[in-house]
């Protein structure tokens, strides 16, 4: 009897070992549960955590040592197993400046091993101005020494900062840098704001750069987000438009991207009086509504054959992991396909693996939560993969149904509350509560509910500078709105005016015609 009871303490010792080694995989051949499981032409794929409950890891990317190596917005820089899950603090930068969209933002990690740099950009405060920075470290292992400042100084603001950083082909440096929110900076040739900039290694400047002594490469940037080469060294970015035309741009030598004269496509008729004088380099793609396109990597690998030769772009405002398949020449966009729509929250980052994996990063406790965010976990790094279609797999359980692809939808309904939703809810969030201190509510203000005509100059017009809402100041740019119809302003303007709790009349096209027709 008792010889029984220790051949069956050590069966029970054994299954429990075995079912609590790692409670992500699916049976004994290590082969994941997928979170999630998407089904594409001939591929089916699935999602898995690798990594919890960080605070908005703004850059990934592959490290040497086929650990992912990541920053977070408050200032430290980490790594991960994305086999086991162990994470690893490699630094933490105390001067990092975080508020909003600031704080520690790009890195780039230097692909020749020979030359054992990585690059670090983030804003700082120097008394009251934020300002921002490049910095070159040298890692050895797990540990990052002598800092090297190559870019100081560089406007910055609450928000519209950039920023990403990429090693070129040819060894260089590139870094995207915003606006910083003043219009003048991105066409001004003596400013660093609205840009993407070229340096050495050293944080000196190329003798083959468009303006001799200058890092600037190329002008007329808003907001660019993402920055990736792709294998025919093509550079790509996406970019961040003001209440329309998101953008993927090629970035061409010297080339002027057109903010703040052109949104877009050379298609208004002011902007096209302005590129007729002007040469601008117009984006491959635009999206409005907008999107707000974040990070972006180039995906070359067959291991997820629908993928190859395309940019993968996640996005902050739609939820979304977008596919954008290339031309064969990689300079044109044939296709775009949408997953994940509103599965993770807001997404930020993606890189990809030697393997073909691909991993991206969620941004749920940043400065402007999606509805319902952060939830328990946020935020986290998540690997997408390709599941094998062997009978082992076909007997993996599934924790979540399949999702379908979701295609695009190219209609946009014009009625008030959907307005509402793809122009105004990013910031004065779904039920008009606003941004407290960033963002004003709507909700039974005076700019809303006394004279209609006050709310259609500000629809119309924007706001630029200083303005009290219910005895609380806010400095944030609002654009205008102009672009859209008579009838879509009114929409939205009597949406808002008879939601929210808010009981003021209606609006109507005749409205919005004669307050158009005001002098501005």
């Amino acid at each position: 009897m008792k010889i029984l009871l220790f051949v069956l303490t050590l069966w029970m010792a054994w299954i429990l070992t075995t079912n609590c080694t790692n409670n992500k995989l699916s049976n004994r051949n290590n082969i994941p549960v997928p979170e999630l499981t998407v089904t594409l032409d001939s591929t089916v794929i699935g999602t898995q955590t690798i990594l919890a409950n960080l605070n908005v890891p703004w850059e990934i990317t592959w490290g040497p040592d086929n650990w992912i190596w990541f920053t977070e917005q408050s200032g430290t820089v980490s790594k991960v197993n994305p086999v086991t899950g162990q994470k690893k603090l490699l630094l933490k930068i105390p001067e990092v400046y975080r508020i909003r969209s600031l704080g520690l933002l790009g890195m780039a990690i230097h692909p020749d091993k020979k030359l054992p740099y990585i690059f670090f950009d983030y804003t700082y405060k120097e008394r009251t101005a934020i300002l921002s920075k490049l910095v070159r470290y040298t890692y050895t292992a797990d540990t990052l020494i002598n800092p090297i400042v190559l870019l100081k100084d560089i406007p910055g603001h609450t928000g519209h900062n950039g920023s990403r950083v990429v090693i070129a082909p040819d060894g260089k440096i590139m870094m995207s840098t915003g606006y910083a929110a003043l219009t003048k900076n991105s066409q001004d040739s003596s400013s660093l704001n609205g840009k993407i900039l070229r340096i050495n290694i050293d944080g000196t400047i190329p003798s083959d750069n468009p303006i001799p002594g200058s890092p600037i490469w190329t002008s007329g940037h808003r907001n660019p987000q993402g920055l990736v080469y792709t294998s025919k060294g093509i550079l790509f970015s996406s970019e961040h438009g003001d209440a329309i035309e998101d953008e993927l741009n090629i970035i061409k030598k010297g080339g002027n991207y057109g903010w703040p004269y052109v949104e877009g496509y050379c298609d208004q008729p002011d902007e096209k009086t302005y590129c007729n004088i002007h040469p601008i380099t117009e984006p491959i793609k635009a999206w409005t509504p907008v999107i707000a396109p974040a990070g972006i990597d180039y995906y070359k690998s067959s291991a997820i054959p629908e993928w190859q030769n395309s940019i993968l772009l996640v996005t902050l405002k739609t939820q979304t992991f977008r596919i954008l398949k290339l031309n064969t020449a990689g300079n044109k966009l044939v296709d775009e396909k949408i997953y994940f729509d509103h599965k993770f929250g807001r997404l930020r980052d993606v890189c990809i693996s030697p393997s073909g994996d691909v991993y991206m990063s969620t941004s749920n406790r940043d400065w402007n939560p999606g509805e319902g965010y952060p939830k328990a976990g946020d935020d986290k790094i998540i690997r997408i993969y390709k599941i094998k279609t062997d009978k082992k797999l076909a007997k993996a359980p599934s924790t979540k149904k399949s999702l379908p692809e979701k295609a695009e939808n190219k209609q946009v309904a014009t009625t008030g509350a959907v307005i509402y939703s793809n122009y105004c809810a990013s910031c004065h969030k779904s039920d008009g509560s606003g941004i407290p201190g960033t963002f004003p509510p709507l909700k039974g203000t005076a700019q809303v509910l006394d004279d209609k005509n006050k709310l259609l100059r500000i629809l119309l017009k924007g706001i630029s500078g200083t303005i009290t809402v219910k005895g609380v100041q806010y400095n944030q740019e609002m654009p205008s709105f102009k672009f859209l119809s008579d009838q879509d302003i009114a929409q939205v303007a009597t949406y808002i005016r008879s939601h929210f709790g808010n009981k003021a009349g209606a609006v109507t096209n005749a409205d919005v015609a004669k307050a158009r027709s005001e002098k501005q």
